[in-house]
């Protein structure tokens, strides 16, 4: 089992920046990618950035260049820093963390960002 409690959301004004914490514990050991998603009001939940135990990261087209995922050697955190951040990044977002034995993965309860001046 793994738990996940993401941190660092608020409220900032367009072309702000805000960085999300994402703690893991539990079984640890056996995370391999770790990743953050968003769910906006109304929308499906979608995938914001990935990044696998090597250190590969994957971003989706609309935050490419403005977001950046991250993950300590301990396997203990994730961020993202979320820069030049839009009125349309308003979202929950969500940190998930999957295992060779949960490929379906671990989510977070999610921290709300919302962007407006």
């Amino acid at each position: 089992q793994v738990q996940l409690v993401e941190s660092g959301g608020g409220l900032v004004q367009p072309g702000g920046s805000l960085r999300l914490s994402c703690a893991a514990s539990g079984s640890i050991f056996s995370i391999n990618t770790m990743g953050w998603y968003r769910q906006a009001p109304g929308r499906q939940r979608e995938l914001v950035a990935t990044i696998t135990g090597g250190g590969f990261t994957m971003y989706a087209d609309s935050v490419k260049g403005r977001f950046t995922i991250s993950r300590d050697n301990t396997k203990k955190w994730a961020y993202l820093q979320m820069n030049t951040l839009k009125p349309e990044d308003t979202a929950v977002y969500y940190c998930k963390a999957t295992t060779p034995s949960h490929p379906l993965g671990y989510w977070g309860q999610g921290t709300q960002v919302t962007v407006s001046s």
